[in-house]
């Protein structure tokens, strides 16, 4: 599954003013952060939290477009640019049953681990695959 990567612009910070962050693919999403590092991390959250309402609220995704169009928007004279990469939650949200053979200890452990921390089975196989996966 390959991971999205969205262009942001940045509006500089400083010690009175937070960095703001503005997401053009996405209409409405944007974010902010006293940092730098935080700002990208804010930026990755609100991206994955705008996806994730769209598709639930059967909406359309937005087209995205090149840096060099969003470049060109004086709406964003001023800004400094970079790039968030996140999951694929259009991917994401799109689940198929599949049928595994585990260890029966292994299964319990792993609905034990998944119950105390609020998951289902399901949804805590999918971050441990995703987790090594990334490594």
């Amino acid at each position: 599954m390959k991971n999205l990567i969205f262009p942001i612009a940045i509006e500089p910070g400083e010690q009175q003013h937070a960095f703001g962050v503005v997401v053009p693919d996405i209409p409405g999403c944007h974010s902010a952060g006293n940092t730098l590092e935080e700002a990208y991390a804010n930026a990755k959250e609100a991206i994955e939290a705008h996806l994730e309402t769209l598709i639930d609220e059967g909406m359309a995704l937005p087209e995205r477009r090149s840096l060099d169009e969003h470049r060109l928007n004086p709406d964003f004279a001023g800004f400094t640019w970079g790039f968030v990469t996140t999951r694929n939650i259009p991917a994401l949200k799109k689940a198929i049953r599949i049928n595994i053979s585990l260890p029966e200890v292994l299964v319990q452990e792993i609905d034990a681990y998944a119950q105390a921390r609020g998951m289902s089975r399901s949804a805590f196989l999918a971050l441990a695959a995703e987790h090594e996966m990334a490594a």
